[in-house]
């Protein structure tokens, strides 16, 4: 929405003209074909990944990045949303189980940090300091618009549709904004060569400043104000195909597999495995193997199971259909 919003207002500004019914279809046109390209390339994109065999392990965040690139890409190519279809591919690949999981999380996180680190020394080398000092009043009343008024009540108005407590809403309401998207959406009327570019470009610098200095130094405190912060003792769930070595684990057992068994013949990653459980390792004909999303489970194998909880491995037998 950002993105669409900023294009149009600034080809409005540009042009002079704004013409709402070409604006409306247009938008209908970009948020229907990239949400419906982006739904279709997730989906497609996982069942590739599970179904390929790669002869490197390494290739799979090539294939990935190949992947994201083309949705992109080719929806844009045809009038749709590339923002909103790549957001929603990654949504689709992030939460599905996927073969090599944890080597392609590591990957992207790598990638991640690096294009940040890259993001902002661009944006700092487009700003000058004696350039916004000056705006500094100015930015201050607008930063205090943004923070106290505008985003709670954008915040509540959309999360009025949600099961969401008034606590939960002042939370986010103070997140406030902590990225570089807003500076790097600010170098659009400088490149396009609207009047008063430079101006636009440093207020929004400021802001963005001013709320990760406020904001973002707060949001620890503030979520122990509202008591929405998560214990110190409860740890992050992380998904099939890999762990973290501070999740806690409770229940340790063995599973045989039979050959009538739904597992049977399987890949661990195409079975609905709890991500409150880890399968450790796989006993084949006297011999263990190390599994990961990949590896074909057979008639016969005995699964090494570590789980959080007797109700964690009651839910792993509803998925084989089997009493655990």
């Amino acid at each position: 929405m950002a993105y669409f919003l900023t294009i149009t207002l600034t080809g409005i500004i540009a042009s002079g003209n704004a013409e709402i019914g070409v604006l409306i279809p247009a938008f209908l046109k970009e948020f229907i074909i990239g949400g419906a390209l982006g739904f279709l390339m997730g989906k497609a994109s996982v069942w590739l990944i599970n179904k390929i065999k790669l002869e490197s392990e390494g290739l799979y965040p090539v294939l990935t990045l190949g992947l994201a690139m083309f949705t992109y890409a080719a929806t844009h190519a045809i009038g749709g949303n590339g923002f909103l279809a790549i957001y929603l591919c990654a949504i689709i690949i992030g939460n599905s189980n996927m073969v090599h999981r944890r080597s392609l999380i590591k990957f992207y996180d790598g990638q991640a940090w690096i294009m940040q680190i890259v993001l902002f020394l661009t944006l700092g080398l487009l700003v000058y300091p004696s350039h916004i000092l000056p705006l500094v009043g100015m930015g201050f009343l607008i930063s205090a618009f943004l923070i106290f008024v505008a985003r709670p009540i954008g915040v509540f108005s959309s999360l009025s549709f949600f099961k969401s407590n008034t606590r939960s809403k002042l939370f986010v309401s103070w997140v406030g904004l902590r990225g570089g998207v807003p500076i790097v959406f600010a170098t659009y009327p400088l490149i396009a060569g609207i009047p008063k570019a430079e101006l636009i470009f440093n207020l929004v610098f400021f802001i963005s400043i001013t709320s990760v200095l406020l904001q973002g130094t707060t949001l620890a405190y503030v979520a122990r104000l509202l008591h929405v912060d998560i214990p110190a003792k409860s740890k992050r769930r992380l998904g099939l195909d890999f762990e973290s070595a501070d999740a806690i684990k409770t229940e340790m057992t063995e599973i045989v597999i039979t050959e009538n068994s739904k597992a049977a013949g399987k890949r661990i990653v195409e079975l609905s495995v709890p991500a409150t459980v880890n399968i450790l390792a796989i006993k084949r004909n006297n011999v263990f193997i190390a599994p990961n999303g990949s590896t074909k489970i057979l008639g016969g194998d005995v699964l090494h199971v570590l789980a959080e909880s007797k109700e964690s491995l009651s839910s792993l037998g509803e998925s084989l259909e089997m009493k655990l």
